[in-house]
């Protein structure tokens, strides 16, 4: 028997999910600035029985909010790290190409734009393309100012994802000349990233528990990893 252990919380949505040999099992709220004070009555709910049957743990690990990426990454350290379990690092943004297949939004071939508002005047934003019922990357997440999006590899018609495709209008001409559908309202879910975390977990390419770490995007902002956490932030002179 193989098992994930799914934890998304990038967005005001919050979700769990245990995929067990082809059965999966999922929580889901909206819980705006309560993604603390949820996901761990969520798992207590999901599994009652704690991570008997787990073998590995994904993670959406952004771009995305930043309280939201550092409650799920300090969740599966400290998951992973207590269980000596392998983390499965998935883009948020990957998850929500797969949420829109689920859901029948996006079908094979097509190119999708994936988005988040980045809630200071920016986005952030990837390009996939559906190949055998995956996301594949096209180009890599990035933030930028939704009137700075322009795309080096533009296809002629995309699908547009979430909360980013609020500032269509925005948009450079090229950019939303090609978006022939929008789904602004679409949110990512744990159970999402499973497609992606299997075959991950398949090809080997794991984190240990002291590498799981949020991808913000911008430079500027630091993740601490369980080393490094609770040591002082410097000696006063």
């Amino acid at each position: 028997m193989t098992g994930i252990l799914a934890i998304e919380t990038a967005t005001e949505a919050c979700s769990v999910a245990l995929w067990r040999d082809g059965d999966i099992e999922h929580r889901y709220e909206l819980a705006a600035r309560q993604h603390n004070q949820r996901i761990f009555a969520m798992l207590q709910d999901l599994m009652p029985a704690g991570l008997d049957g787990v073998d590995a743990i994904a993670y959406g690990s952004g771009p995305g909010s930043f309280t939201g990426l550092r409650i799920a990454a300090s969740a599966v350290q400290g998951l992973a790290y207590a269980a000596d379990l392998p983390a499965l690092p998935v883009s948020t943004l990957a998850c929500q190409v797969h949420t829109a297949l689920r859901l029948g939004l996006v079908s094979e071939g097509d190119y999708v734009f994936s988005s988040l508002d980045a809630r200071i005047r920016e986005i952030y934003f990837a390009l996939y393309r559906i190949e055998n019922g995956v996301a594949v990357e096209v180009q890599a997440a990035r933030g930028d100012a939704p009137a700075k999006i322009v795309q080096a590899s533009m296809p002629e018609a995309m699908i547009g994802l979430g909360s980013g495709c609020n500032f269509i209008e925005q948009f450079p001409d090229r950019v939303s000349s090609a978006l022939t559908q929008v789904h602004p309202n679409l949110l990512p879910e744990a159970r999402d990233l499973l497609p992606l975390a299997q075959k991950a977990l398949a090809a080997g390419d794991v984190q240990r528990a002291l590498d799981v770490q949020p991808v913000y995007v911008r430079d500027e902002v630091n993740w601490k990893k369980l080393p490094d956490q609770g040591k002082a932030q410097g000696k006063k002179s």
